[in-house]
């Protein structure tokens, strides 16, 4: 495909963490957008989601090899809000665990080998 708008390095492009994407304004009036996913499958082509128009990306592959999918990293986000319950539930058994008192002698249970 020979047809781009432009050549664009990703270091000249915004990092949308909410839409996780990196964006480039389009003369349209909306913006270019790629994933972190594409980019790691070796696809450098922009596109703009209002109009015809698409931008290469200039980058190094390498640099997002080892980058988690979407998939992966909102996997990671959940495990993070299980260990934030995990921890205020030891919190609360802490709690609990310092307001006990034992007013009684506890039994002998006779253990025979």
């Amino acid at each position: 495909m020979g047809a781009y708008y432009d050549e664009i390095e990703i270091e000249d492009m915004s990092w949308d963490s909410e839409r996780r994407v990196y964006h480039y304004p389009c003369p349209c009036g909306d913006r270019f957008e790629i994933s972190k996913k594409q980019l790691k499958d070796y696809e450098d082509i922009a596109t703009c989601p209002s109009c015809s128009l698409i931008i290469r990306v200039i980058y190094d592959p390498l640099d997002y090899e080892d980058e988690p999918s979407d998939d992966e990293e909102e996997e990671g986000e959940e495990e993070e809000d299980e260990e934030e319950e995990e921890s205020e539930e030891d919190d609360h058994f802490e709690d609990a665990l310092e307001k006990l008192t034992l007013d009684e002698k506890p039994a002998l249970v006779p253990v025979t080998a």
